[in-house]
């Protein structure tokens, strides 16, 4: 039994031409970026900006979104079987608020932030790396998404326990079996 710092959601990659590793049909990241948003991307040119940002820094990255389609999938894909960038796509965990919690949860593992318009961020201003998250390790399978943070960052620690604490809070306040549940 190996225990790790991080997270693991029932979530995978958008498509199986992002498996790094074809016969476990596995895709391993070492040390990427992380770039979540609460929106759907359907084209790829909102995506430029940072996705060369990225690929300067010879990282690979994890995108976790709403969902990929049509001509941005499509150019991740082909990014991807061409080693411009190391990318795979996941779609966020969770549905309505509770997809927003879930994305803010992994943005205080990682560090990163959401990109989200609501809060005036636009995807395509995002021309460096600051907003984004980082991991020791990402691994993404077809149905799950494991993100693994070993590294001991009193700053993380100190978000993750208080954002534990805020949800056995929310939990001894709601009278829903269901709230309690999720």
């Amino acid at each position: 039994v190996e225990v790790v710092k991080g997270m693991r959601f029932d979530r995978g990659y958008i498509s199986q031409y992002f498996a790094t590793n074809r016969e476990k049909m596995i895709t391993e990241f070492e040390n990427p970026y992380i770039l979540l948003l609460d929106q759907k991307v359907s084209t790829v040119q909102p995506l430029v900006p940072v996705l060369e940002a990225v690929a300067h820094t010879g990282k690979p990255l994890v995108l976790i979104a709403d969902d990929v389609d049509g001509e941005a999938l499509t150019a991740l894909i082909l990014n991807n079987l061409k080693r411009s960038i190391k990318v795979v796509a996941v779609k966020a965990p969770g549905f309505g608020d509770r997809k927003k919690e879930m994305l803010e949860d992994i943005a205080i593992l990682t560090n990163g932030e959401v990109i989200t318009e609501q809060l005036g961020i636009k995807l395509e201003k995002v021309n460096d790396t600051s907003k984004l998250g980082t991991a020791n390790r990402v691994i993404v399978t077809k149905d799950h998404t494991t993100i693994v943070h070993d590294k001991n960052n009193s700053d993380i620690e100190k978000k993750v326990n208080s954002r534990c604490e805020q949800i056995r809070e929310a939990i001894k306040d709601t009278t829903s079996d269901y709230e309690k549940e999720k």
